[in-house]
């Protein structure tokens, strides 16, 4: 683990609570600061996929969690300081681009290894965590590890191109079996590097295959996170709960197995949100912002920064 006691010298402060924000590529990016006096670590939290703010809430989509704000909050307690971000062309981040869609992983990753120099302001040593596909930033980002760069937390983060973990979640749902065949296909075609009409879909795919995303799908789809993770050799945290109905223990189990300095915490019976499932309630965790995080999460989380 790499600490560098004067590197507050040469970053800037950032503030002890509130939006913080650094240069985009039309706007600024923003981050909410929680810092933690004395703090020795600092982890910038990275959302997952689409339209999710800082606070690990999607509107738009019925989403609303609070994991990401509560992660922060429990951390800060413990004496652990945070930024928790906003991707680009989303939350506060909205401005930076005029089209969310016009994204690239490797983008995304260029603006987190900005934020990890921003939060060495808080803490001389900085971690990543990256949620779902937000891992897969940060594994992408460690590939030119900013110098204040500690260690990835890798929560619910998947270990298989993402292309083949969308056609597995919807062949899940007995309801899609009609249109599987158009799945394969559509994710086959930009797994290749492909496009097609939307309007050659069947209607009820024709929103998660729009023209404005297959940039971005393509691009996400050719990365394979196993791969990349073989590249990170420093201190990890692979964090995956028994009931997550989106990423799945083996996507765990192909990270542990590309990076054999892991940690590994597998939780039983949490969710892709990090919260205790709700027998009978199969999406309270995504709707309940009161529902706490699970109690195993924090502890794994502080025993990999504070090498424990």
């Amino acid at each position: 683990m790499r600490l560098f006691a004067l590197l507050s010298l040469f970053c800037p402060t950032v503030a002890l609570a509130g939006p913080v924000q650094i240069e985009g590529p039309a706007g600024p990016l923003e981050a909410e600061a929680l810092a933690a006096p004395g703090a020795r670590a600092a982890v910038v939290i990275v959302p997952g996929s689409g339209p999710v703010d800082r606070d690990g809430n999607a509107p738009a989509l019925g989403l609303r969690s609070d994991s990401y704000r509560l992660l922060a909050e429990a951390l800060q307690t413990a004496g652990i300081a945070s930024l928790r971000i906003d991707k680009r062309g989303f939350g506060g981040s909205a401005g930076a681009i005029a089209d969310p869609n016009d994204v690239t992983i490797a983008a995304y990753a260029g603006d987190l290894r900005r934020w990890v120099a921003r939060a060495a302001g808080l803490a001389p040593c900085v971690w990543i965590a990256g949620h779902s596909e937000g891992g897969l930033v940060a594994l992408v980002a460690a590939e030119e590890p900013p110098e204040a760069l500690c260690g990835l937390i890798l929560m619910a983060t998947p270990g298989r191109p993402v292309g083949q973990l969308l056609v597995e979640q919807m062949r899940a749902l007995p309801g899609n079996a009609p249109l599987m065949p158009e799945v394969e296909a559509m994710v086959a075609t930009l797994e290749a590097g492909g496009r097609r009409d939307p309007e050659t879909l069947p209607p009820p795919l024709r929103p998660l295959f729009g023209a404005g995303l297959q940039d971005y799908m393509a691009d996400l789809f050719a990365y394979d996170p196993a791969a990349v993770a073989e590249r990170w050799h420093g201190p990890v945290l692979i964090l995956q709960g028994g009931a997550d109905m989106q990423v799945r223990p083996e996507d765990a189990g192909l990270l542990a197995a590309a990076m054999p300095q892991a940690r590994r915490a597998d939780l039983p019976g949490v969710t892709h949100m990090l919260k205790a499932d709700l027998p009978g309630r199969p999406y309270a965790t995504y709707t309940d912002p009161a529902l706490p995080l699970a109690p195993g999460v924090v502890p794994a989380i502080l025993e990999a920064v504070e090498g424990r």
